[in-house]
This record gives C-alpha cells, sequence and structure tokens, in this order.
C-alpha cells in the first residue's frame, strides 16, 4: 500500500530527536538547519550512502532487507514499539495494495467471559487495538463507567479521552493518558494500514480535537505491557492502580488484549476497588461481560 507519509513523518521526527552529541558524533562546525541529525549522518550510522537513505526517507521502503532496517533503527535510537513500527510499515509497503476492510467485531468466546468473571477483586477487560472495550468484569465497569456513559458501543477510550469532558478529571494525569491513548492508536495504525473502522476512528478525533491532531502528528508509537495508573472516579475518589496488559490469543488473529488493574494489598486503593464493588452490585449495572448494554440509569 503507498503508506511513504507515514514513512517519511516516522523517519523525519525520529531523525530530529537524535542530537549528534547523542549518537556520538562529533558536532559539525556552521548553524544547523535541522533538529537533530541530518540524513547523512543517519546514512553514516547505519552504513549505508547518503542517496540510499534519502530514498527511503522518501518513503520508498518495500523491499528493503531486515539487516538494513535494523541498521536504521539502530541509528536512529529506536525503542522497541519504534522499531515494530518500522517493521510494520515496511511490511505494509511490501503488500499489494488492495481496498480497505471493514473489520467486523471479534466475537469473543463463553471462555474468556468466564475468565473475566472469576476476576472478582481486580478490574478486568477485553479491547481490541482500536481500544474498543469488547468485554469486562463487573469490577472493570464500574472502574470505566464513565465511559460507559456513551450510549455508543462499543465504549472508545480514545473517543471519552478527546471527546468527553470528564475524561480530565477522571484520568488524574490527562496528559500522560492522552499521549499513551494515541501511541497505541498510532501503533496499531502500523500493524492494521487497512482497518476502515481504525482510520474512520483517527479522522473522527483528528476533525473535533485539536488535542488528538497534534499528538498523532508526532508519529509517537508504543507496546502497552504494564504500568501504573491513577484515576479519579466519581464514585469512589482516587485509585492507585497497577496493570498488565497481555495478548489474547483468538483464531482470526484479532489482535485483542486482556488488561487487568489491581490495587496495593492493604492500600486505600484496595479498600476503593472493594467499595466501587459495592456499589456496583447495587446499581444497575449491565451483566458482567456485557459491554455492549447501554448505559445503565445511575441517577
Amino acid at each position: 500500500m503507498d503508506n511513504r507519509s507515514d514513512i517519511r513523518d516516522f523517519l523525519v521526527s525520529r531523525r530530529a530527536k537524535i542530537t549528534p552529541e547523542r549518537a556520538g558524533l562529533l558536532p559539525g562546525g556552521g548553524r544547523r538547519r535541522v533538529p537533530g541529525l541530518r540524513r547523512e549522518e543517519v546514512a553514516v550510522l547505519a552504513g549505508v550512502s547518503t542517496d540510499w537513505y534519502t530514498r527511503l526517507e522518501k518513503g520508498h521502503i518495500a523491499g528493503v532487507s531486515e539487516d538494513v532496517l535494523e541498521a536504521v533503527a539502530r541509528a536512529l535510537q529506536l525503542d522497541e514499539a519504534e522499531r515494530t513500527y518500522l517493521f510494520d510499515l515496511a511490511r505494509a509497503a511490501a503488500r499489494p495494495t488492495r481496498t480497505p476492510q471493514r473489520r467486523s467485531r471479534a466475537p469473543i468466546q463463553p471462555r474468556v467471559q468466564w475468565m473475566l468473571d472469576s476476576m472478582t477483586g481486580s478490574a478486568a477487560f477485553v479491547a481490541n487495538g482500536r481500544l474498543d472495550i469488547l468485554a469486562t468484569n463487573t469490577l472493570g465497569w464500574a472502574l470505566h463507567s464513565p465511559l460507559f456513559d456513551d450510549p455508543r458501543r462499543p465504549a472508545n477510550f480514545a473517543r471519552f479521552q478527546f471527546l468527553d469532558p470528564q475524561a480530565r478529571a477522571y484520568y488524574q494525569d490527562w496528559d500522560g493518558a492522552a499521549n499513551v491513548t494515541v501511541a497505541l492508536l498510532r501503533a496499531e495504525a502500523g500493524r492494521r494500514p487497512h482497518d476502515t473502522q481504525l482510520r474512520e476512528l483517527v479522522g473522527e478525533l483528528s476533525t473535533v480535537s485539536e488535542e488528538f491532531r497534534t499528538r498523532w502528528a508526532a508519529h509517537d508509537v508504543r507496546i502497552h505491557h504494564n504500568g501504573a495508573k491513577q484515576f479519579h472516579h466519581p464514585v469512589v475518589g482516587t485509585l492507585d492502580l497497577g496493570y498488565h496488559t497481555l495478548d489474547l490469543p483468538t483464531e482470526d488473529h484479532s489482535g485483542l488484549r486482556l488488561t487487568i488493574y489491581t490495587a496495593e494489598p492493604g492500600s486505600p486503593s484496595e479498600d476503593g476497588l472493594k467499595l466501587l464493588a459495592s456499589w456496583a452490585a447495587t446499581t444497575a449495572a449491565p451483566t458482567a461481560g456485557d459491554a455492549a448494554a447501554p448505559a445503565p440509569d445511575r441517577t
């Protein structure tokens, strides 16, 4: 497919982040016209000609060997997520152009829902690469209840983050959460360039939100593994939670991921999760895991 603009913008943005000193090069004399490294400096570091690297940076990546891509990744000091994204762009460029596909929502197997429902002390959910919530346990629904106020299904983290005013109060570090959200979507765009629904989501958010547009243009990417996040829930207040995200194997390779939020034992946040579970048990919550249900009336 023709993804030359994505390749160009990504490589230029990564090159701009590397100073000659950081790359181990002696600073050149005179005024530098560009931030970061020059093309010829990246070429030297990667062991290729300047003309060849210039062609690569213009988006001509199809057919480039993995060894050369590895050399460019090292020269630009790409992290794991950035390296994966570069290789995804190369694979997409090598495939014949085809009509974008509208991917149907992957069905959640009953055994996955059983697993979610068994996690009574943790907030757990399954999402796809577009950040749609496809299944959740009761505590996962309760933790993310502000997302389900929007009647559209499936609930989507990116739409909530950038289009719902509640998000800035819900995420204690809204800027950091917004950066992660966009970086995850950018990485997914590299993996699944023909996903029409992803393109539509990006188009919608780009049209409405300047905050999203700015972050999307930065070409930052991320792979979600684990970390910590702080929420301010409208019912129980502040929650400091750790999370782990695991790939969920599916027969159609739909790229689903299981995320589990837990609190430190004996902490105020553990008490908060228990209180949240009690609230969910007495609220008109949807059946556990029914992420497609309309938002309940919590008045």
